[in-house]
C-alpha cells in the first residue's frame, strides 16, 4: 500500500482502489491511502468515501497486519476492485498535525526521556522520565512558543535504520521502538530544533501551531511527570 500522507500529509483527497472488503466486520483495505492510521500517540483518520453507489463514513483507520484499515459505517454496496475516492476529516487531521509538532517542540526542550504520549484534539500530553522534578511549567511555555515563533521548517527523511545503532540519541522513546519499513526509518527534522524517528503527519512550519499553553503537570508515580498541552484554537 502506498501511504500518501507521508510524502504529502496536506492531502484531503484523493482516489484509489478497494483491494480488500471484510464486509461482517465492515473493514475495507485500499491500495492507497491519505487516511492516516491510529499509531505512535496519533489517532486514525476519520472521513468519507465516495463510490458509485453513493456516500459512506469512515469512522476510524487502524493499523492490522502492517495494513492500514479504514472502519466504515456501510459496506453493502461495496465490492473488491471498485475504485473509490477518498475525503479526509481535514479540521480533525491539521488539528492532529499542529498537535503532533507541538509534541516535537516539546520534546526537543525537555532533555528527558520520552515514557508516553497521547494526541488529541483538545488537549495532547507527554511523560518524562522527571524523577528530580526538572519541569518548570512557565519556562516551558515560553520557550516553546518562542520556538513556534521563529517558525522553524518542518521536513521528513529516510535513514536506513542501522544508523540509529551508530546514533541511539535520536531516539527519544522509552519503552517504543521506532517503526521500520524494509530496514528503513523516517525521521522529522524540526530546523536545527529537533530530529527523531515519527511515522505521523506534521505541519510545514511550526507558526502554523499557533499559541500553545501548556496546561497542567502531573505526578505519574514516582519517576514519570505528565505534561499536558493546549493550542490557542
Amino acid at each position: 500500500m502506498t501511504k500518501l500522507f507521508e510524502n504529502d500529509a496536506y492531502l484531503k483527497e484523493f482516489k484509489a482502489k478497494i483491494i480488500d472488503i471484510v464486509k461482517e466486520d465492515k473493514l475495507i483495505e485500499l491500495d492507497q491511502t491519505a487516511f492516516y492510521a491510529k499509531s505512535g500517540g496519533q489517532p486514525g483518520d476519520k472521513g468519507e468515501i465516495e463510490t458509485e453507489g453513493g456516500k459512506i463514513q469512515v469512522l476510524d483507520t487502524i493499523k492490522e497486519n502492517n495494513k492500514i484499515i479504514n472502519i466504515v459505517d456501510d459496506i453493502k454496496h461495496l465490492e473488491k476492485n471498485d475504485d473509490i475516492i477518498g475525503k479526509i476529516n481535514w479540521d480533525l487531521r491539521y488539528k492532529h498535525m499542529r498537535m503532533h509538532t507541538a509534541l516535537h517542540l516539546l520534546c526537543s526542550i525537555i532533555p528527558l526521556g520520552v515514557t508516553g504520549g497521547q494526541i488529541r484534539y483538545e488537549k495532547s500530553r507527554l511523560d518524562f522520565n522527571d524523577p528530580d522534578k526538572l519541569i518548570n511549567k512557565e519556562e516551558l511555555e515560553e520557550k516553546i512558543n518562542l520556538l513556534v515563533e521563529d517558525n522553524h521548517s518542518v521536513t521528513s527523511e529516510v535513514i536506513e535504520s542501522s544508523i540509529l545503532e551508530q546514533k541511539p540519541e535520536l531516539v527519544r522513546t522509552m519503552s517504543v521502538k521506532p517503526p521500520q519499513v524494509d530496514g528503513k526509518i523516517r525521521l522529522i527534522r524540526i530546523g536545527d530544533v529537533d530530529l527523531q524517528p515519527c511515522g505521523g503527519t506534521h505541519v510545514r512550519s511550526t507558526n502554523e501551531i499557533g499559541k500553545i499553553q501548556i496546561g497542567k503537570i502531573e505526578n505519574k508515580g514516582k519517576m514519570n511527570r505528565r505534561v499536558n498541552l493546549l493550542l490557542s484554537s
